[in-house]
């Protein structure tokens, strides 16, 4: 357990184990930044030709460790890389890095350019990300602080804390994503929601479990037919965060596949392997839900999320069914690896019923748009004005995502390639197919404003952890979903 403290002081003065410095890169080589002026003087002249035998540049991403031999009580200085500017995203990157880095130390300070509440945020939050890893063995650093000159500001204050109530619920979404698929099934996910808002016991916060017999009767014909091969039964977890004084009132909806085989259109087995994170957007959207009910802000949240596990049995769905969804429109399958566009549809009539003032979706969705943006940049469809909502908040917050279209070309083909449904789901074509699931969503938010995050690419880290991303689930567009939020209750 890692205790954290916001507190004013010098780090040439702390009595932890490891001080941690941010280094900037300048036209005449590196620096230490803002907060660690004290150890400039510190060292004097040897301080330059220190950072230049060790070859420090300031780049982001570095992290140089450096014995202080004696010259500040602290045995040990971390020198990590802020780029060229100690702006809020470099600082939270570099505190990422930090907590990666610090070894056995069993206490660290930080003493990163924290002039600002959002500065302060932003190190904390950065800094519990990078400490992140699944299953953790072993202590850790059990005591870290924050040293910054606002430390007794009230905003500063306030911002710490949310850091803190943030970081928690990114995490959490994180272990959902990394947990195998045998352990967390459509039941136990669900089960362990439901248990987590009743032990949670925030005022305003509901959790309601759909079985089987519910989403028959509520005809919710993606949920079933994708749930139906599988062992593990499907489920829909309804949270409900109603405030007393709400200004406002938006939907989420999260996509919940616990594992994806491909069913009968069955994935090639290396294409499996990642498949226990498909439920990530059910994972971002769940975390921030909670996260919005922690920090009790004014805005009427309803999230629906569908789970089941998408697997090949006698009973799995077929390509050429036809399946009645629970807004009465009927849709052709056209490939049973297409399945997240099918239980989302059911979630999204559900989600439209609440009449929000907007609907934002969030979903593993499509390979298509990992081949157009990469796997570190999310992309949003859907309505202009919750698209530029969605792309302010993700910016403030340092998640990478771009702007995509809705194509009327795609609009078309989802209401005209079908001769025996109203719509179809998938029509085979690899290019623009991002942009054709997003279509297909939109026929389902009862024209409510929409906003969709295929995340698909960066949900999921397959390389090496960097800045306060780890390796495996990264807790994607989590943070975007809570600032998007917040936002809206700062302007009511």
């Amino acid at each position: 357990m890692t205790t954290f403290a916001l507190r004013q002081g010098s780090p040439d003065e702390t009595r932890s184990d490891l001080v941690v410095v941010g280094v900037v890169q300048g036209p005449k080589g590196a620096t230490l930044a803002e907060g660690a002026h004290s150890l400039s003087a510190a060292w004097g002249r040897k301080l330059s030709p220190l950072l230049a035998s060790m070859s420090v540049t300031g780049k982001a991403g570095e992290s140089v460790r450096v014995p202080t031999g004696g010259v500040i009580p602290a045995p040990m200085m971390l020198l990590v890389g802020l780029g060229a500017d100690a702006d809020v995203h470099s600082v939270r990157h570099a505190a990422g890095v930090a907590a990666r880095n610090v070894g056995n130390a069993a206490s660290a300070t930080l003493a990163l350019p924290a002039t600002d509440a959002d500065h302060v945020s932003a190190i904390a939050e950065g800094f519990l990300s990078g400490l992140y890893v699944y299953l953790r063995t072993g202590a850790g650093v059990a005591e870290v602080a924050l040293l910054s000159p606002v430390a007794s500001q009230a905003a500063a204050i306030a911002a710490m804390s949310r850091a803190h109530t943030a970081s928690t619920y990114l995490n959490l979404a994180r272990d959902w994503v990394n947990t195998p698929a045998n352990v967390l099934n459509p039941p136990s996910f669900a089960q362990t929601v439901a248990d987590l808002c009743t032990e949670m016991a925030i005022p305003g916060l509901t959790c309601t479990v759909l079985a089987e017999g519910d989403l028959r009767e509520l005809q919710c014909g993606g949920i079933l037919a994708v749930g139906a091969a599988s062992a593990q039964p499907p489920r829909l977890v309804h949270l409900e965060y109603q405030p007393r004084q709400a200004s406002g009132h938006v939907a989420l909806v999260g996509k919940g596949i616990t594992f994806d085989s491909g069913g009968l259109s069955i994935k090639p087995a290396a294409s499996m392997v990642a498949m226990k994170g498909d439920m990530a957007g059910a994972a971002a959207a769940i975390a921030a839900t909670m996260t919005v009910a922690s920090e009790g802000l004014p805005v009427r949240v309803t999230t629906i999320v569908p789970m089941a596990e998408n697997m090949i049995s006698g009973t799995a769905y077929r390509p050429g069914d036809v399946l009645t969804m629970h807004n009465g429109l009927t849709v052709e399958v056209a490939d049973t690896d297409a399945e997240g566009r099918l239980i989302l549809a059911d979630a999204l009539s559900l989600a439209a019923e609440a009449q929000p003032d907007a609907i934002l979706n969030v979903a593993t969705l499509t390979g298509a748009c990992l081949v157009a943006l990469g796997d570190r940049m999310g992309g949003v469809y859907g309505d202009e004005e919750p698209v530029s909502e969605v792309l302010a908040a993700a910016e403030a917050v340092g998640e990478p995502m771009w702007p995509m279209p809705i194509t009327d070309t795609s609009r078309r083909a989802v209401r005209e390639e079908s001769h025996v449904a109203d719509l179809v789901h998938h029509i085979g074509v690899r290019w623009g197919s991002a942009s054709f699931a997003a279509a297909f969503l939109t026929e389902f938010t009862g024209g409510l404003p929409f906003v969709h995050l295929d995340m698909y690419g960066p949900s999921f880290n397959k390389g090496a952890a960097y800045a306060d991303v780890p390796n495996g689930g990264t807790g994607f567009a989590t943070r975007t979903i809570v600032e998007w939020v917040r936002r809206r209750a700062a302007r009511a």
